[in-house]
């Protein structure tokens, strides 16, 4: 028997709720302790192991003061898109903003009011990218 793996809508739903959390600087403790649940709760759905009910996912859009909508922005359709909708961002720009470095880098770079600073960022990181052998 195989186990099943979890639904790419409720990975991409967890993630948002990861990346939400660690952007208002809240531990899995400290929601767990707001919904009522456990921090190990909150580690399955933000893995997308476990699917958040309606009603918890209303409830965790309220503590981390976003609307639920946010938590499916950029959510895999399992369909083409069709029409002249605006394409949603890519899935590795949500898995980068989830982790620690990525929100980190995102908020120090943001403050940084020199666009020509900004721009040469850029050409270091894709420099340093460049110079990196493959593995």
């Amino acid at each position: 028997m195989t186990k099943k793996s979890p639904n790419p809508i409720d990975k991409h739903v967890g993630s948002r709720v990861r990346m939400r959390r660690m952007m208002v600087s809240m531990s899995q403790e400290k929601l767990g302790e707001n919904l009522g649940i456990t921090f190990q709760q909150i580690q399955k759905y933000e893995k997308g192991t476990n699917r958040i009910g309606a009603s918890r996912l209303q409830h965790i859009s309220n503590v981390l003061g976003v609307p639920v909508a946010f938590f499916f922005e950029g959510a895999p359709s399992g369909s083409p898109a069709t029409g002249f909708s605006e394409d949603s961002s890519p899935a590795y720009v949500s898995d980068f903003l989830a982790t620690s470095e990525g929100l980190a880098l995102t908020r120090a770079f943001t403050r940084i009011s020199d666009a020509k600073v900004r721009r040469r960022i850029v050409d270091l990181v894709e420099a340093l990218v460049n110079e990196t052998p493959a593995s």
